[in-house]
């Protein structure tokens, strides 16, 4: 009986610590795929990592940005809902066309750049939703735009801009447990 409570007091505790923790982590999902993290710095700011896979694993992005929260206070049920904005950074690199800001002139093609790697800002508005228990979900835009520098379709070397940050990596729906 003594070894139940102990090992009861122990789990009570260990649950209590986790919920005390600032921090989550899961995924972001729409037109990518991709990991989240998110650090809080207290209860009006945050830090974000994510690692996505854009256009259905035709790059690798990873971001970092540093994100303001502002609470919205009159919700009256269980669980706060919170909304967010941040700037940040992005790197990443992308192995297909330019299909998003050339699908309407085909005879460019061959001056966009098609495989690179590309580095840029980010930029992050968004709106979670944290229940009572350990899970948070939220949607948010984060585009990344910048250059990006590789290979161009007539073989040469050059640069040119990342727009498919923009949409491809940006909207998403995030699920997230925190801990």
């Amino acid at each position: 009986m003594k070894k139940l409570a102990l090992l009861s007091v122990i789990l009570m505790a260990t649950c209590v610590v986790a919920m005390a923790q600032p921090r989550a982590i899961g995924g972001r999902l729409a037109w990518n795929i991709g990991a989240s993290y998110q650090h809080s710095l207290g209860e009006k700011n945050m830090i974000q990592v994510d690692l996505d896979f854009p256009s259905y694993f035709w790059g690798i992005q990873g971001t970092a940005t540093y994100n303001w929260i502002f609470p919205i206070k009159s919700w009256p049920h269980a669980g706060s809902w919170n909304w967010y904005a941040g700037v940040g950074a992005g790197v990443g690199y992308k192995w297909y066309n330019s299909w998003l800001f050339s699908w309407n002139n085909w005879s460019n093609w061959d001056k966009r750049v098609y495989r690179g790697v590309f580095v840029g800002v980010a930029g992050m508005i968004g709106i979670e939703y944290n229940f009572k228990f350990p899970l948070q979900l939220s949607l948010d835009w984060r585009p990344v735009v910048g250059p990006i520098i590789g290979r161009k379709y007539n073989g040469n070397i050059g640069a040119d801009f990342y727009g498919e940050g923009l949409i491809t990596s940006a909207f998403a729906l995030g699920v997230r447990y925190k801990f």
